[in-house]
């Protein structure tokens, strides 16, 4: 069996990390974020790193025993249950699909910076949707240097922000410091976990890692630890110069505090948000029929998922959840979407270290999958009540969904192999 070479070294693990962790989120979830924590929105997003790196740790452990790429669909599989293997797919999918809504309606509130006149900023999400799902569907695939060269510009125009910013900031936009109290904080934390989405990435690659089980953890707590210091510095600017309830009812939160410095600078930064939320809405829609793609393949989602064009493009995957994020756009809003994808984020990193917890051989402390779940129960209480409602619902329907189908199909599956296997015996006895 041929074997990846491990020529990834510390900094290359900590570059992919990131480059998965300071995505979209930023530019999109900090005016809802602050509107909730207002300027204790800093303490929000140490909770918010803190949480990360548990779970972080508990996927670079599983990914060390079980070097699959399904990620937590198979570590729920293999050490858990078939059924825990589905429910944490069938979660990933949700969570995955409202990315794609809140990510596109961030890409239409900066796209509207540069209209000449107004157009209904769901209607732009929507057909953002549809490009994106032309893309795919004509087969587009990720690109290591494409994505390196937009993490760089993506990190030089926060420094931008930051730098032209931070000597305008007015001391008095931080009072007061927490408007919305201690709950107000775990709000604040639910909300921007969003931006953190994507720290597990460097697990993605451990078969190529130097000293996987030193370079790991290693990188993963560095690249939390500096994607939380790039954070701060901008949310301190953000707020410092238009104050929290500036920011509270904006798609587009940065874009508006660089507004009160220079135009020119709005320009730049809402270029730097399009950059952003498009690259991310292409890769999101790209991972989405990839694990839709694996779950028809076990069995687990209808037989046509698994089908491919010429090009190798799961087409039925990347259609049906592509129109489903162009119908979804316009039944929600930001904060809806931004919880309902943290209910499905939350409770599919839970399972995950769960099954950390499962394994008899280990890496790390067993502390640290316990602290995984119970920060992911902590998080998940302070959701809105809509997303708890709503995400419920799906989870129930995907129960249903397995208990009905999966497990009648799996039932034919095993007697149709048994009975094949019967008349072999009966072929060969009567031969």
């Amino acid at each position: 069996m041929a074997e990846l070479k491990r020529t990834l070294g510390l900094f290359d693990a900590f570059a992919i990390g990131i480059g998965a962790i300071i995505g979209s989120g930023i530019f999109v979830v900090t005016g809802v974020a602050a509107g909730l924590a207002g300027p204790a929105l800093l303490i929000s997003l140490i909770i918010g790193a803190v949480i990360s790196a548990f779970t972080a740790l508990s996927f670079a452990e599983l990914s060390e025993f079980i070097p699959k790429e399904g990620g937590g669909y198979e570590f729920a599989h293999e050490l858990i249950s078939p059924f825990a293997g589905f429910i944490s797919g069938w979660l990933w999918i949700l969570s995955n699909v409202v990315t794609g809504v809140v990510v596109s309606l961030g890409f239409a509130s900066y796209l509207l910076l540069f209209l000449p006149f107004p157009v209904d900023v769901n209607l732009i999400a929507a057909l953002a949707c549809l490009g994106v799902t032309f893309i795919n569907y004509m087969g587009a695939r990720d690109s290591s240097l494409v994505n390196d060269i937009l993490v760089i510009i993506k990190l030089l125009i926060l420094a931008f922000f930051v730098v032209f910013g931070f000597g305008l900031v007015k001391i008095s936009n931080f009072s007061p410091f927490v408007p919305n109290g201690e709950i107000g904080i775990m709000q604040g934390a639910t909300i921007i976990f969003f931006a953190y989405s994507g720290f597990a990435r460097i697990t993605l690659v451990s078969e190529e890692v130097k000293r996987p089980k030193r370079t790991i953890p290693l990188a993963i707590i560095l690249a939390l630890i500096i994607s939380t210091i790039v954070y701060m510095m901008v949310s301190i600017t953000a707020i410092g110069l238009v104050g929290y309830k500036m920011l509270e009812s904006s798609g587009s939160p940065l874009a508006d505090a660089a507004q009160s410095v220079n135009k020119n600078l709005t320009y730049l930064v809402s270029i730097g948000a399009l950059v952003a939320t498009l690259s991310v809405l292409l890769t999101t829609l790209l991972g989405l029929s990839r694990i839709s793609f694996a779950m028809a393949r076990d069995r687990e989602l209808p037989q046509l998922f698994s089908k491919l064009d010429k090009r190798s493009t799961p087409y039925y995957t990347v259609l049906v959840f592509g129109f489903s994020m162009t119908v979804l756009v316009f039944f929600t809003n930001l904060l809806q979407a931004v919880a309902l994808a943290n209910f499905g984020s939350l409770l599919y990193y839970l399972i995950t270290n769960y099954a950390a917890l499962k394994l008899k051989e280990r890496v790390y402390p067993r502390i640290i999958p316990v602290l995984g779940i119970v920060t992911c129960i902590v998080l998940l209480l302070f959701l809105s009540w809509d997303a708890w409602v709503i995400g419920s619902a799906v989870l129930f329907a995907g129960a249903v969904y397995y208990y009905i189908v999966i497990r009648i199909n799996i039932k034919d599956h095993i007697l149709k192999s048994k009975l094949t296997k019967f008349a072999d015996r009966n072929w060969r006895d009567g031969k």
